[in-house]
């Protein structure tokens, strides 16, 4: 694991940001666009009043941040500050869907809510966070493009699926909110397919997808990766990953960065990183 770009000083007392601390809240998390992007997508969408984001501060500047939303992403604690983080949290009685980041930052704030939030539903210790800023060596697939709006038909099982496998549990028992971000991605051009026909009925299906999850200060980062069983370990996603970087590269943000869990072998072999350059090693909860 390479060692934080945030410096782990001792941190102050939390303060809950603001609009006005937008730009300095910006330019801590432009230290490490790639590993802060989830954060940033929030940042940069604070209003003028109180936000989500809370904040370690030594005078006026941002020792510390983490995104206190539906998702806790914290950056840059040093282990007092994560212990005053747990301990805020705690005291307002929230839960949390997941805690992400530097698994220094998850493992760390997790010591300190375990035993009130404890069982943890999965715990990914090990998570590669994978960047690319040129084109891809492999050569792209030609059939992958972006998704139309009409086949959201055929997207959205291709998305539960991805999600279901991915996380656990099926998004849509909690309502129609997941089918909404289905559409909003595909609308937007951030989810990338490769179609094909279903052997059993005839009718068109997704054989691979992608979505741009997070967009922000100049990184891409690709999420709900998924290919259809029955085509897995072809190599498929190989050069359907390289068609989508090389778009998302033309079109969205000059980086690319990717979540691979270590046990995702084919993912990670060391073929991987004559191209791919690995960041410190993530933590999900």
């Amino acid at each position: 694991m390479k060692r934080s770009i945030w410096p782990h000083r001792a941190a102050s007392s939390l303060r809950r940001l603001t609009g006005a601390d937008k730009s300095r809240a910006l330019e801590f998390l432009a230290r490490d666009p790639v590993n802060s992007v989830l954060a940033r997508v929030n940042v940069e969408r604070m209003g003028v009043g109180t936000s989500s984001a809370l904040a370690a501060m030594h005078r006026r500047d941002i020792e510390a941040l983490a995104w206190d939303g539906g998702n806790i992403i914290p950056l840059g604690f040093s282990p007092a500050g994560l212990r005053e983080l747990g301990d805020d949290i705690l005291s307002r009685h929230r839960v949390a869907c997941s805690i992400l980041g530097p698994a220094d930052q998850v493992l760390g704030l997790w010591e300190h809510l375990e035993r009130s939030w404890s069982p943890a539903r999965e715990v990914r210790a090990r998570q590669y966070s994978l960047s690319l800023t040129h084109a891809s060596p492999v050569a792209p697939d030609p059939q992958v493009r972006p998704a139309e709006p009409w086949e959201f038909g055929a997207v959205f099982p291709a998305a539960v699926a991805m999600f279901t496998e991915e996380v656990g549990y099926d998004p849509t028992v909690y309502g129609p909110s997941y089918g909404r971000r289905v559409r909003d991605l595909i609308r937007s051009g951030h989810t990338f397919v490769r179609m094909g026909i279903d052997p059993a009925t005839g009718a068109p299906r997704v054989e691979f997808k992608a979505d741009i999850g997070a967009l922000a200060g100049g990184v891409a980062q690709i999420q709900g990766v998924w290919t259809a069983p029955d085509l897995r370990g072809r190599g498929i996603a190989t050069r359907a990953m390289a068609s989508v970087v090389d778009q998302v590269r033309a079109r969205y943000a000059p980086t690319v960065s990717l979540y691979v869990n270590d046990y995702n072998t084919a993912a990670v072999r060391p073929v991987s990183y004559t191209h791919l350059r690995a960041h410190e090693t993530r933590g999900n909860l």
